[in-house]
């Protein structure tokens, strides 16, 4: 059986793409067709199907035939919920890097 911390780290290389947290920031507003994610993604279409299979074969998300177009959607909520976190973390992240910055700037000559 391969242990929870394993399972976790394959599922964040998943996500270790650009070009897939992009689709999943996209996706994070409701169901796009292949050719909406291609407009706003701007990368090949090769490319983008191939990114769309990896999030596809981790379940990350679903694809649906609609007419003559495919349609992706988010497997769940959880996942624009883990989207959102990240923005946070690194919003947070770069205030108190700027806060640090500031701190430093504003010190004396004779301090540094």
């Amino acid at each position: 059986m391969v242990p929870l911390y394993q399972r976790k780290a394959e599922f964040f290389r998943t996500l270790g793409h650009p070009v897939r947290i992009r689709v999943l920031e996209l996706l994070g507003d409701g169901p796009l067709a292949v050719r909406d994610l291609l407009a706003d993604v701007e990368i090949e279409p090769s490319s983008l199907s191939q990114q769309l299979a990896v999030l596809r074969r981790a379940g990350i998300v679903t694809s649906r035939r609609d007419g003559g177009s495919v349609v992706y959607e988010l497997a769940g909520p959880d996942v624009a919920d883990l989207m959102a976190a990240a923005r946070r973390f690194l919003t947070e992240m770069i205030e108190g890097q700027s806060e640090l910055l500031e701190a430093l700037r504003d010190e004396p000559a004779a301090a540094r």
